[in-house]
């Protein structure tokens, strides 16, 4: 799975164990359901959910019987953890190497590279204020003023 799909991966995952109320092993989602709301396969969801679980935010439980629930409430749970927690930063992209010898080549990449620093930095500002209960709000203060970007598939 692309780092780029962790994040909502691990988001959705987080606000399905909390719509269903899965705060202990006998709610546990099992990846296979939660592959299915996502929708996703379920070795993905696992991987995602191993993450989280090595972060501190779920439990999980393996084998026919298992899944995954949650260990805080998600008012408690923000996105910038969860961004943390999968390894994730706002991944819009990488400088170019540049070519040796030209000094706008030499010079360009490092640059560029703080610029992409910046915008990670004011994602995670972002995300910081943004909960798991958030997104499951109908029309949350954190998330009002914002619509969904025209490149940002949304399904119907």
């Amino acid at each position: 799975m692309s780092d780029s799909q962790r994040f909502p991966v691990a988001a959705h995952a987080l606000a399905y164990m909390a719509h269903k109320g899965a705060y202990g092993p006998a709610q546990a989602a099992p990846s296979g359901v939660l592959a299915s709301s996502i929708p996703t396969n379920p070795v993905v969801v696992r991987r995602v959910t191993a993450l989280l679980a090595k972060a501190g935010l779920i439990a999980t439980r393996p084998g026919a019987t298992g899944g995954s629930w949650l260990l805080r409430q998600p008012e408690d749970i923000r996105l910038d953890e969860v961004l943390k927690a999968v390894n994730g930063c706002a991944h819009i992209g990488s400088p170019p190497a540049g070519a040796k010898g030209c000094p706008i080549s030499e010079h360009i990449p490092r640059q560029v590279a703080k610029a992409l620093t910046a915008a990670d930095e004011a994602a995670t500002e972002a995300l910081s204020k943004i909960t798991i209960a958030d997104l499951l709000a109908e029309n949350p203060p954190s998330l009002a003023a914002f619509t969904v970007h025209p490149s940002c598939p949304v399904a119907a």
